[in-house]
């Protein structure tokens, strides 16, 4: 019988490797977007009513004032705390970015950033590391947890768990463990800790638990390390055990898609990185990409609209499929409702910030519209297999003129189709104009664009809360 490769030793091996230098200035680029991105978002959540419940929290128990939490307030904690709170924040508008699977065999991997980002910012803050030390754990946490989400098996989101919560821990933990500079046997009980800390279930989409699933992995991947650092020690085989995370969590995985595969190349750049033009569940862009289209094209007002048909696959819509509400009631909803989705970009020909409130979802005009959208499987498309998100339109108006779209074969802020610099810091400057004013803004995304030349990652966390000068 053939053994198992050794995946935890592997992942350890690999985690340890990776030097500064081994980060190209390609990987480098595609890395500075995603935190471009990942910050922004970060930002933009700072606001939101589970950021505030959960620093509330994080004030009401304390503890050493170690590392940032973004936004106003200039608030600072325990590591692992800071993390909790920036994790869920960047999470709380799923506007962060995504990875989609180049197999057919499942749809939406993980959303990548949030998890060694967070961790990446509240360790590298602790220990006052350098831009570029930031980079390249960003990049190893990234291509950990890639990597792990393509291999596992597809019961795992069958099953109901939530990948950027229950792999993301592992990209937190290994960002952390290469910040923290330990060596190979301390990574690898690192990964066997954060495996038992591996959470997050599909159920709480639509609620404030789905962001606090990357803030939980962010935080519990810093523990982790942190553990491992003053000697905890787990199973050498956490990962590939027959009780270990793969196994446990989905009843096997492919060793085919990990072993001899890290970094061969970086997932980051093939099959790439999403960034998302719209907060909202990813699968459903293609659907509203493709209904602003007809729109624009035929020039279509919401008092013309008389019913409107949705065919997508059972990647998109449930049972499988993450876009779980049909006539959405909270913003929340509305961010897993391909009704609300269509409705908001057929009243307001957009659907940003502002779209996703709850004043705007429970308005008459798209409470209204919402009852005019029916969505369906279609079993034609379903065949395409769950990696192609692709979404028909049919519109009928008033006057009895049949409108019919189809998706846009590569999505905006795909990597076939990614959004260009000036988009990426328009939405950037989207994100944090509640919180800095535009030179602040303009100084943090100047000190992202040159990260591998920062001194500090403390400058990077002081010009997120509108501050440049020392504490």
């Amino acid at each position: 019988m053939k053994a198992e490769p050794r995946i935890t030793e592997e992942m350890a091996n690999f985690v340890a490797s990776v030097l500064n230098e081994d980060v190209s200035p390609e990987l480098q680029d595609i890395a500075k977007r995603c935190i471009i991105d990942g910050t922004g978002v970060i930002l933009a959540g700072a606001t939101e009513e589970c950021t505030r419940i959960l620093l509330d929290y994080v004030r009401s128990v304390a503890g050493k004032k170690e590392s940032t939490v973004l936004g106003k307030g200039r608030t600072k904690a325990p590591a692992h705390l800071a993390a909790l709170v920036n994790g869920t924040a960047g999470h709380s508008m799923d506007w962060d970015d995504t990875v989609l699977p180049r197999t057919p065999d499942r749809a939406v991997l993980i959303h990548p950033t949030l998890a060694p980002l967070a961790a990446g910012l509240a360790i590298g803050e602790k220990l006052d590391a350098s831009g570029q030390e930031l980079l390249t754990a960003f990049v190893v946490g990234f291509e950990i947890e890639c990597k792990v989400a393509e291999a596992i098996h597809p019961d795992h989101w069958l099953r109901g768990y939530h990948t950027s919560s229950t792999v993301g821990v592992f990209g937190a933990a290994t960002a952390a463990a290469k910040l923290m500079g330990l060596p190979v046997k301390q990574v690898s009980n690192t990964i066997g800790i954060a495996a038992s800390f591996a959470s997050g279930l599909m159920v709480n989409f639509g609620t404030m638990v789905k962001p606090l699933h990357a803030g939980l992995a962010a935080e519990n991947g810093i523990v982790s390390a942190q553990l491992a650092a003053k000697g905890f020690e787990a199973h050498p085989e956490a990962m590939e055990a027959h009780r270990g995370f793969f196994y446990a969590f989905a009843g096997g995985f492919d060793p085919d898609r990990i072993a001899g595969k890290l970094g061969r190349p970086f997932h980051i750049l093939d099959p790439g990185v999403s960034i998302k033009p719209y907060p909202c569940g990813v699968v459903g862009h293609p659907a509203m990409d493709g209904m602003l289209k007809l729109v624009i094209e035929n020039d279509v007002r919401p008092e013309q609209v008389e019913h409107v048909k949705v065919s997508t696959g059972s990647n998109v819509l449930p049972p499988k499929g993450p876009l779980r509400y049909g006539k959405a009631q909270t913003a929340l909803q509305g961010k897993f409702s391909v009704p609300f989705m269509v409705a908001s970009i057929i009243v307001h020909r957009k659907a940003g910030v502002m779209e996703f409130i709850d004043a705007f979802v429970q308005s008459p005009a798209v409470q209204e519209m919402m009852d005019r959208i029916e969505t369906f499987l279609d079993p034609e498309i379903d065949a395409l297999g769950m990696d192609k998100i692709v979404t028909l339109i049919e519109m009928r108006l008033k006057d009895g003129k049949v409108l019919r779209g189809r998706s846009p074969e590569h999505y905006r802020g795909g990597p076939r189709n990614p959004l260009s610099r000036e988009e990426l810091a328009e939405k950037f400057n989207d994100c944090v104009q509640q919180t800095l004013n535009p030179k602040q803004a303009r100084k943090l995304l100047k000190a992202i664009e040159s990260l591998e030349s920062l001194n500090s990652v403390r400058t990077l966390t002081r010009l997120a809360t509108g501050s440049a000068g020392p504490r």
